[in-house]
């Protein structure tokens, strides 16, 4: 079956305390996708910002009107802060940005074609052939990759950068995955560990990541250990022993 093509592409991004990075971010996505003719829409949550994160998209949305800005009540964490997005959002496609100009708007536009060619998924890989890595500071580097070579090897995936938030979907994969148990960074693995599991067809392309340039990361590795295990072990478990009950009809 053809799949559906797709109509509005919604660019999720949490964002809390990050007023000196969201106008660059802003523009780089929105002129990106305008350029490649994607239609579009922006939907920044801000989760619970001290600074004037929410005055300044208030002021943004008067340039960009394909910015749509709200706010996540509470609680808060990155993982509620874009189910919130999701939530609030109206596109037929999603793809997860951070805030920290971190992540090319031009990968966002490859995503957004390789959907629209009929792949459920689309995910980037920070560690493969074509990548491109800049200023990643060496310890996480190196947790990351240990925490991605154990993924890999445990669910049997060829997906090596299984952690890396920024990552794009079929609005029906989406609803195909709830409900979410993530409050946290962790959503990053449930989200296409779920999608994977419950057999949605992805394709894997190499993106390029550099460090942020303002503010402070969000990431605490001492605080998210524990947190990436749970949801691993979860989705593990309905891999193995839920014998297809949760998988695409």
């Amino acid at each position: 079956m053809t799949a559906a093509q797709l109509t509005l592409y919604s660019i999720i991004i949490p964002a809390r305390d990050e007023e000196e990075s969201l106008p660059s971010t802003i523009q780089d996505i929105d002129s990106t996708l305008t350029a490649a003719g994607v239609p579009h829409e922006i939907v920044v949550v801000d989760d619970g910002s001290k600074d004037r994160t929410w005055a300044l998209l208030q002021e943004l949305a008067l340039k960009y009107p394909a910015l749509k800005p709200t706010r996540n009540p509470g609680p808060h964490g990155f993982g509620r802060a874009v189910v919130w997005g999701l939530d609030h959002s109206r596109g037929d496609a999603v793809a997860i940005m951070m805030a920290d100009a971190s992540d090319a708007p031009s990968d966002a536009v490859e995503y957004w074609r390789l959907l629209q060619a009929g792949h459920d998924c689309a995910f980037g890989s920070r560690f493969m052939a074509g990548s491109e890595v800049i200023d990643y500071p060496r310890l996480k580097l190196a947790v990351n990759r240990l925490a991605n070579f154990l993924v890999r090897v445990g669910f049997r995936i060829p997906l090596n950068d299984t952690t890396n938030a920024f990552k794009a979907y079929r609005r029906t994969v989406i609803d195909g995955c709830r409900p979410f148990l993530a409050p946290h960074f962790n959503l990053t693995v449930e989200l296409p560990l779920k999608a994977i599991v419950r057999g949605y067809s992805y394709a894997i392309v190499p993106i390029s990541w550099r460090n942020r340039r303002f503010g402070v990361a969000k990431l605490k590795l001492k605080e998210m250990g524990s947190r990436y295990f749970f949801i691993c072990a979860y989705v593990w478990l309905e891999k193995y022993f839920s014998r297809g009950d949760y998988r695409r009809k």
